[in-house]
């Protein structure tokens, strides 16, 4: 087959010179031709070079994978720690506001209690006043000191008493034969 584009090829060497370089020129080409064969039917070199080339793109994707993961886990890390900085806050607002709650309630317990207290001890007064008054007028006048020093020192008032009622209920209890 020949190719008519070339020059001086088909129309015969006007020299032996003309000639010689044709027949260079031919087998250049013919090289060529081999070379580009040889490659093509080189599967092995072929596979080898698709191979790297492969690698080289397994390579880079790796490292951009990486990247994007490196990337997303300081994203979520940031969220994360905004989260956990927003759920502090609110937990420290809910408990200021229960600490709130409980001195109110404290207070209004606390007032109570002292009303309570003042009215307890508003009855507790109104009632010594109307034993003294009871002892005045109602207990006879030998035994008026006893009692109003019982009502003074209740304590040994009661002791006292306690130890007159163990006599009783002894002598009662086990009578002389």
């Amino acid at each position: 087959m020949t190719d008519r584009t070339t020059p001086g090829v088909g129309g015969g060497a006007k020299g032996p010179e003309e000639l010689r370089e044709q027949i260079e020129r031919t087998r250049s080409q013919l090289g060529d031709t081999v070379e580009e064969l040889a490659g093509k039917m080189d599967v092995k070199g072929r596979a080898r070079a698709r191979a790297a080339d492969l690698k080289d793109k397994a390579g880079a994707m790796t490292v951009q994978l990486r990247s994007t993961a490196a990337q997303a886990g300081h994203t979520a890390h940031d969220r994360a720690t905004h989260a956990g900085h927003t759920m502090h806050d609110r937990a420290t607002q809910a408990g200021h506001a229960m600490h709130d709650k409980a001195m109110q309630a404290s207070h209004k317990v606390q007032d109570r209690t002292t009303r309570t207290g003042h009215q307890v001890q508003g009855r507790a007064a109104k009632t010594g006043h109307d034993l003294q008054h009871r002892v005045e007028h109602s207990v006879p006048q030998p035994a008026r000191p006893v009692v109003r020093a019982a009502i003074r020192h209740p304590r040994p008032a009661l002791v006292i008493g306690a130890a007159l009622a163990a006599v009783v209920v002894v002598s009662w209890r086990y009578p002389k034969r």
